[in-house]
Formats: structure tokens, sequence, C-alpha cells
């Protein structure tokens, strides 16, 4: 089994087209799943075990957070600089606040550590070599395996276009980290078959990190001043800052739509803009990650932004752009959203995790713009993956980091 999971890369034929080419197919990347209620952790190849251990996870006072996170560094032997230089060997870092998989002396079938996942000696060093940075890993408050997903609302890779037709009449809106509109590929034209098709041998990508949740405050801010600008009223930058140059604008807008001038894009003024410029609010924002950096970011519409999303995980091995084919796994994790954050949210109906189809109703309700996701399917690669959630993933996602989602399980009741 470890022999067939080695990291060599295999070459296989593929026909694109109608033409034959050379694909490389890196062999699946493996998920780590980490069950705190079981104290276990199972190591998955799509949806088959591959192996798996007992484990100790945090105890109270420093429990292991729950949630999707990456491998983010590995060492041999590393020492902790928060628990007097304790010894952590064979060291798989997966959050800069400190919460790593390692080797531990006393590993007990009870969680036990400072919030670490402690693992057996020779489990932790057999497992040092079968994973990589940016390989995932899951830790739950309870038991949850991948499974198989299908339904045509996934992306599914393609092969680039041209450098002659990348660009596109598409708008998007603006990210709140300037105000250039992010440039997305058409695709409206395919290679040509037959005669007029070349082969080649298709680059390997690196794996995506894609993360779908609601739209910020200071996103729909930024939005609101890029409609501002091209309604005349504004000449700043669309970061979502509200400064003097913004309120002014919003005062000469709301003067001049019979609303009191205060200066705040409070909801009326919200509605009333997006009615003038006939655009629908902003409800969903997608960002990219790759190789632990971002790389661009759009808007998408979510349906009944007043239903919780959830939060769900899914990932792409064996992503094949010559037969425009990937497997797909997901999983749901549960999320608790408080009453007050749900008021922020405007999430009225709470998410039911143990749904069976939650991971696939959650995907039908995004609608990526089509330029959009013919962007992300012409960078598809393998172990590629998409989150999917309404709140948590700001306090760990940062600097050489993918996206970090941290669930919260709900509060336990009496009786």
């Amino acid at each position: 089994m470890l022999t067939r999971l080695a990291f060599s890369l295999a070459l296989t034929a593929s026909t694109v087209f109608g033409t034959a080419v050379l694909a490389a197919e890196d062999t699946a990347p493996l998920q780590i799943f980490v069950s705190k209620d079981t104290q276990t952790l199972v190591v998955y190849d799509g949806d088959q075990v591959v192996t798996s251990t007992n484990v100790s996870t945090g105890k109270r006072g420093h429990t292991t957070p729950s949630g999707i996170f990456s491998i983010i560094e590995k060492k041999k032997m590393h020492h902790s600089n928060l628990y007097d230089d304790a010894p952590m060997p064979w060291m798989q870092r997966i959050t800069w606040s400190g919460v790593a998989l390692h080797e531990g002396k006393y590993v007990p079938d009870y969680p036990a550590s400072h919030g670490c996942v402690r693992m057996p000696r020779e489990f932790a060093k057999m497992l040092f070599p079968m994973t990589k940075r940016g390989f995932h890993v899951i830790i739950s408050d309870r038991e949850i395996a991948p499974q198989r997903i299908t339904t045509a609302d996934l992306f599914m890779p393609r092969f680039a276009q041209p450098a002659a037709e990348l660009l596109s009449d598409a708008e998007l809106r603006p990210t709140v980290t300037g105000d250039t509109e992010v440039e997305v590929a058409s695709n409206d034209n395919l290679p040509k078959n037959g005669a007029l098709a070349v082969a080649a041998m298709p680059k390997a990508e690196p794996p995506l990190k894609i993360l779908i949740t609601r739209v910020s405050e200071r996103q729909k801010f930024a939005d609101a001043q890029a409609l501002l600008t091209r309604l005349g009223y504004y000449d700043g930058p669309h970061d979502g800052g509200i400064g003097k140059k913004t309120r002014d604008a919003v005062k000469a807008y709301q003067e001049l739509h019979g609303q009191k001038p205060t200066g705040v894009m409070d909801q009326a003024f919200m509605l009333s803009i997006h009615k003038v410029m006939n655009r629908k609010p902003l409800t969903g924002w997608l960002s990219v990650r790759r190789n632990f950096k971002p790389i661009f970011d759009a808007a998408v519409d979510l349906d009944q932004p007043e239903v919780a999303l959830g939060t769900h995980f899914y990932t792409a091995i064996r992503v094949n752009p010559a037969q425009n084919s990937a497997e797909w796994y997901a999983t749901t994790l549960d999320n608790y959203i408080g009453d007050k954050a749900a008021k922020r949210l405007g999430i009225t109906v709470p998410a039911d995790a143990l749904a069976p189809d939650a991971a696939e109703t959650a995907l039908k309700r995004v609608t990526v713009p089509s330029e959009l996701r013919a962007k992300i399917e012409t960078m598809l690669g393998n172990g590629s993956s998409l989150t999917i959630t309404d709140i948590g993933t700001e306090s760990e996602t940062g600097q050489g980091t993918d996206f970090i989602t941290i669930t919260k399980a709900a509060p336990k009741t009496e009786g």
C-alpha cells in the first residue's frame, strides 16, 4: 500500500478532442481526518482508508481546534517555543499559532495534550514521508469521513485557451485590495478538433485552494464605492474603507435620491444604489490561493442568503484536463453559529449538518459566473480543494497558509 502511495509521476496516454496526448498525473494526495470524540486519526486516499491510529488531542483548557487545515510546515525534530522547549518529533504544523501533529511520548485514549494532536511514535514516523505541505487535515468534533460526490455544480478541469483569446469583456466586481477588477478567461473558444488540434504535454498545475463564503461588510462597502465611481460621485480607492471622501460621496448620492444625507452606507442606501445600477447586492465571495498565497477573488451569488450554508469541504483528485474529469470527495462539518453572529450575517434558518445531501445542496446554492468558472477550471490541479462556509475563516488564515476554517460545536444542553 505504501509503495502504491509513493509520490511518483505517472505518464498516461489520453485523448483530447480526438488527438492523443500524454498527460502527467500525480498519485492522489492524502487527507488526514482527526476525530476528537473517538480520539482517532484516519488517513484517506479519496474515500479509501489507507491507515489509522489512536491519538490524544487537547485537554480542557487547551482544546485542539476543530476545522479545516492543511500542513504548512514539516520538521523531523521540533522543539516547542510555548512549553519549555518540549521535543515534538515528526512535527507537521497546521497553524502558526502552535497546533501540529507530532509524536507523543504519552498517547492515552483521552484528550491530554496542550492543543496538538499526539500520535504514537511508529505511526508519526511512518506518516511523515507520506505527506507534503498543503495536504489537508480535517479535525472534527464527531467522526466524519469523505464521500464521493458527483454533481454538475463542481469545477471540472479543462485546457487553457490560446493566449490571444484569454481576455473577456465580462465585468466582475472589484476586490477589497484595490480598484482593479479581476480579469478572467472566456470559455467561448475551445481548442480545435481534428487536424487543427495540437498534441502537447499538459503542464501539471499546483492545486488551487478555493473558499466560498458570505460577503463581508468591507467587501460590500468596496462594491458600493465602485458603483459610486461609475455614477460620478467618487474618485477614491475601492478598498471598503469609510473615510471623509466616501462619506461625502454617499451624502451627495443620498441628497439626489431623496434620502437623509447621513453619509452612512445603510440598508436603504445599498438597496437604492443597486436598484439604480440594476445590480443585485453582493451575497457571496470566492477567493483562491495557491502555494499558500492569495491569487485572485471575485463575487459569486448565493441563493436564499437567509439560510445558513453550513461548512463543507471538497477535494479533487485524479484531475485530468485531457478528459475534463476529476474525482471529488466531500464532507460536512458541524459549525455552530450563535444568535448574534446569525443576526449580523442575516441568517434566519440554521444549517443541517446531518442532512445526507448537505454538501451537494450547498453547491447548488452558489452561482459562479461562467467566465470565473472557466478561469478556475483551466488552473485546477490535482489535490485542489473547495471550502464553503458561513463563518470561521479569518482568525488563522494568513501569510503562509491555505484557507483555515475554524468550526465550533453547538453548546451542550442540560437534561
